[in-house]
């Protein structure tokens, strides 16, 4: 008798399917209905496969046709989030949503990433974290701005679109994830970690999620390479960057490979500098006294002069060529980088002088203020291990713009938040470093991998990544494995 209840129930099921088609269900809605009937101010239409304007003035590879919708979300007064949301045809979906993260403060969607998922047969969604432009004075005026930067546009946004996918497809996504670096990395842990329910998978490369000390740090390098009060030229120049750089490779010899022209492990390197100083009568290949103690204090990072605490995170040896991208304003060179974001998110004040700044008191004021909007360094992530959720967390040991330290900091206040050996970690989080590798890509090194298949697997098979494969496009046809930090190999 139990086997014949099992051999009807799909003709029960049958017919309440028939039921519900007489009695009027309505079917999935075509694309171009999906700007109606949704909270959101949304428009849609059904794009045909092809080369089509992705409206950033950019055509991407061929792509499938795919139904985009574009919209708008204003969650109270002062806010205004946008987001576009690409949805494959429903024989070509595979039942995953994926989210993608932004770069910097830019309000640009990463539509290459979103065509990269598309073609995966993933639904993906991207907002423009809800403001237009790219430096943080898009805040000024606009106070509402900056709590939707810091995690308001993500986390509405991905809700948002999941009420769309299902309504589209007639059903949920089955797997849910979020992929993003730098800036992108910064969201992917403010998901973990305040809307743990929001992703299955969550893939953060080089967060630098302690956002309030980044902007500290690139601070101090600036003030660290400048005579005090004197903006028109830094001390160290591109080619003491790469005098330094060269110091590195050739005093600390951590390679994997003799040929190797990046460090292996950094983190014991301990380049010195002096060693540098340019002998009576030298002034090429060599470094003035002034010059030295500049690279000294950068290499140490900011510390509190009356109590000696390390307050910002130096840059890694080996990464040394890329500083000059972050101690200064591209745009205004006599002026420290992210200047803006003290000026208008730290003290709403547009006369703010770094010459004039308390370094250590500045950097507690702005962290009370605002820290709790945009900071994600909360260790404790075990509402998103108890839902299962899995987080790949991988960082670049040569990126000159957030330093791995900070995410190897975040990782042991993790395990000592919520009491975990390295081998109950790396049963839901695991964080790779990737020697050679530049700011989220590039570098000398091995540094491409798909961390999107590896997590893929992780969360729907239970096969957690115990190495990635990663390749040079220096060195065509070679492979390297990555093993994460601290995690068993299988």
């Amino acid at each position: 008798m139990p086997s014949l209840r099992r051999r009807r129930m799909p003709a029960v099921g049958a017919a309440m399917a028939a039921a519900a088609v007489l009695i009027g269900a309505a079917p999935a809605p075509v694309c171009r209905d999906l700007g109606t009937g949704h909270p959101s101010e949304a428009t849609a239409e059904s794009v045909a496969p092809g080369l089509p304007s992705l409206g950033d003035g950019r055509a991407t590879p061929p792509l499938p046709g795919f139904c985009r919708v574009t919209g708008t979300l204003r969650p109270v007064a002062g806010s205004r989030i946008g987001y576009e949301l690409w949805m494959p045809s429903a024989d070509a979906w595979t039942g995953r949503f994926q989210m993608v993260g932004n770069g910097g403060y830019s309000s640009t969607l990463p539509t290459a990433a979103m065509a990269d998922a598309l073609r995966r047969g993933s639904a993906v969604v991207a907002t423009d974290t809800g403001h237009r432009g790219d430096d943080p004075d898009f805040a000024r005026g606009r106070p509402e701005s900056i709590v939707d930067w810091g995690w308001r546009s993500v986390h509405l946004t991905a809700i948002a679109a999941k009420s769309i996918v299902r309504r589209y497809y007639g059903r949920p996504a089955t797997y849910t994830y979020f992929n993003g670096c730098s800036t992108g990395g910064h969201q992917a842990m403010t998901e973990a970690q305040r809307f743990p329910a929001d992703f299955d998978g969550i893939v953060a490369g080089a967060p630098g999620s302690d956002r309030v000390r980044l902007n500290a740090a690139f601070l101090w390098q600036y003030l660290a390479n400048h005579r005090p009060g004197q903006d028109d030229a830094p001390i160290l120049g591109a080619g003491d960057l790469a005098l330094l750089q060269r110091h590195s490779l050739a005093s600390c010899k951590a390679r994997i490979d003799p040929s190797d022209d990046w460090l292996a492990d950094p983190l014991s390197c301990r380049p010195v500098p002096s060693a540098l100083l340019c002998a009576p009568g030298r002034t090429t290949g060599c470094l003035t006294a002034e010059k030295v103690t500049a690279a000294r204090a950068m290499y140490s990072g900011a510390r509190d002069p009356r109590t000696g605490t390390q307050l910002t995170f130096p840059w890694l040896p080996g990464s040394e060529t890329g500083w000059s991208g972050y101690w200064a304003n591209p745009q205004k060179p006599d002026e420290p980088a992210r200047a803006n974001f003290w000026r208008v998110w730290a003290f709403d004040d547009p006369y703010w002088n770094w010459w004039h700044a308390a370094f250590a008191r500045d950097l507690a004021a702005t962290q009370a203020r605002l820290s709790p909007i945009i900071d994600a360094q909360n260790p404790d992530l075990s509402r998103f291990r108890a839902r299962g959720g899995k987080l790949l967390h991988y960082h670049g040991l040569a990126d000159p713009v957030v330093s791995p330290l900070d995410t190897l900091a975040y990782r042991s206040s993790v395990m000592r938040a919520m009491q975990l050996t390295p081998e109950r970690l790396a049963t839901w989080f695991r964080l790779f470093l990737v020697p050679g590798m530049g700011h989220c890509a590039g570098g000398p090194g091995f540094t491409a991998f798909d961390a999107q298949t590896a997590i893929e697997h992780w969360v729907e098979n239970g096969r957690p990544p115990d190495a990635l494969s990663t390749t040079s496009s220096r060195q065509p046809g070679r492979t390297r494995l990555l093993r994460p930090v601290g995690a068993p190999t299988s």
